[in-house]
């Protein structure tokens, strides 16, 4: 796993041994940016469901001014650390803030909105909906900002307060993009 552009491109990322988390894809994780090219520079990510942190650390790569990571494993956190500290970018400063929450904690504790929000859960345990709901409620997203649900299979439903504008299949992954509905 590496980051694919920016100012860190090409460096090669910690990950987990095993096959226990599912890191986002290269191929994804390039189409992906190259989709929020323009979203990312200077932008607040959140990376909600961190994993190694690949996501948040793209974000960081091509310019992002700030992104918490959070997860609930200390496992993730630990390698987010690793990863962090590879690349230089002081933990908990100006650019990198972590949390060790459960997504949904994590969540009512935020109250400034992100320009960006990564929401990856595990496929098995399906959180996304209902962090598309609390994110939606509390107002999370600024006003252009982005949500992105990775997940196995198309979304459907409606979530209030968000709509879907957009969706891609890049492998086995699904990523469905979400605004503000006004």
């Amino acid at each position: 796993m590496r980051i694919v552009g920016g100012k860190y491109r090409s460096r090669v990322l910690a990950e987990f041994a095993g096959n226990d988390v599912r890191p986002t894809s290269d191929r994804a994780k390039e189409a992906l940016f190259n989709i929020l090219a323009m979203k990312t520079y200077g932008a607040r990510v959140l990376d909600l469901f961190s994993g190694s942190g690949s996501l948040g650390l793209e974000s960081l790569s091509r310019g992002a001014k700030e992104v918490v990571f959070n997860d609930c494993a200390k496992e993730s956190v630990a390698i987010i650390k690793k990863n962090l500290t590879a690349l230089k970018i002081q933990i908990n400063g100006d650019e990198a803030k972590i949390s060790n929450y459960d997504y949904a904690v994590c969540l009512e504790t935020l109250h400034q909105p992100f320009d960006l929000i990564f929401i990856d859960p595990p496929y098995r345990l399906d959180y996304g909906k209902k962090a598309l709901e609390i994110i939606s409620k509390k107002r999370l997203l600024t006003e252009n900002g982005i949500a992105v649900y990775e997940r196995d299979c198309p979304y459907s439903g409606e979530v209030d307060g968000l709509e879907k504008y957009d969706e891609r299949k890049y492998g086995k992954a699904y990523l469905t993009f979400f605004r503000r509905k006004e």
